[in-house]
């Protein structure tokens, strides 16, 4: 197969404070990297002066031979999902490794993650585990996979080519720790409205045949007070908060991804396989239950119940968490 090229898709908005610190373990890669392409969010800090000068302070310490830097400032602000879809776009290597501003990668990460790419032509796109570091760098105890309650079950199916079975129930998929092959951008590009970049990529990949996991933790993965997305584990206060929330909107954007879902999975090549075909209709009609369920909490009892029986709240809408969300909902 060749040497694969690595693109880094480095996306920042108002990091200055970490940039630097990413741009050297990016350098520092014991596998060289074939171009970072940096798509700035429209910061208004110092993030691209901090990232300048790092660039010139060490892109001749850490390698012989640096890889080209490029760099494209949003005019105006895109967000987390279109900036990294533009970043995206802009990318020329075979495998692209996703990048946040404010973590840390391991030297030998791309050593140990290539290989599974050569090895298996079918391989679309790797996440991974992380560990959990804070503003300052210093080990939480923790790591993403435990932050997110990540099943072994949910492991063994992405391990089994069935991921995207676990994915319709929620995300796993953190686009900090993704390596993805170039060419899986064309079937998931553009990104749906609604979705973020990383649990759609995953799952088109997953529905492709083509996600894996890696189960080491390869980067530190950064919690502050500044980060857009982050992961920690959800406190009893959270739980109260989501079965209080909001129901009509929530429900509805629900039903919008699903549906997005649906339509975009029947135009994927070969049409993903048929059972995940039909387990996606399935979790639309769950979305359009949930969606239409009473305004009064005395009358969802009996359609919340109706569709427990189905099996759906388990394999879609979180188990018994879910029923009590619609339960509890405020009218």
């Amino acid at each position: 197969m060749g040497d694969l090229r690595v693109s880094v898709a480095l996306c920042t908005c108002n990091g200055a404070a970490y940039i630097g610190e990413q741009l050297r373990s990016i350098l520092a890669q014991t596998r060289r990297v074939a171009e970072i392409v940096v798509r700035d969010d429209a910061s208004d800090d110092a993030t691209l002066a901090e990232l300048q000068a790092s660039w010139e302070a060490h892109r001749w310490a850490v390698t012989a031979e640096p890889p080209p830097l490029r760099i494209t400032r949003n005019p105006r602000r895109l967000g987390v999902a279109r900036n990294f879809e533009a970043a995206l776009r802009d990318c020329r290597g075979d495998l692209i490794a996703l990048c946040d501003q404010d973590d840390v990668w391991d030297p030998q990460r791309l050593a140990i993650l290539l290989p599974r790419f050569e090895a298996d032509a079918r391989l679309l796109l790797l996440h991974g585990d992380a560990r959990l570091v804070d503003g300052q760098g210093q080990d939480l105890g923790s790591t993403l996979f435990q932050a997110l309650n990540v099943t072994s079950m949910e492991l063994e199916a992405i391990s089994e080519g069935q991921g995207w079975q676990p994915l319709l129930g929620r995300n796993l998929v953190t686009g900090a720790t993704v390596l993805l092959r170039r060419s899986l951008c064309d079937a998931a590009i553009p990104i749906p409205d609604h979705w973020l970049h990383d649990e759609w990529l995953g799952i088109v990949a997953a529905l492709l045949g083509g996600l894996a996991v890696e189960r080491r933790c390869l980067l530190a993965y950064r919690q502050h007070s500044g980060n857009q997305i982050g992961a920690r584990r959800a406190s009893l206060a959270d739980l109260a908060s989501r079965a209080l929330g909001r129901r009509e909107q929530w429900h509805a954007q629900k039903l919008h991804r699903a549906r997005e879902l649906h339509q975009r999975a029947a135009q994927l090549p070969g049409a993903g396989p048929a059972e995940a075909l039909a387990e996606i209709e399935e979790k639309v009609l769950h979305q359009a239950v949930r969606a239409s369920l009473p305004a009064t909490r005395i009358a969802r009892l009996l359609p919340v119940l109706r569709e427990w029986r189905t099996g759906r709240y388990r394999r879609f809408g979180r188990g018994i968490q879910g029923v009590l969300r619609d339960l509890l909902q405020p009218e």
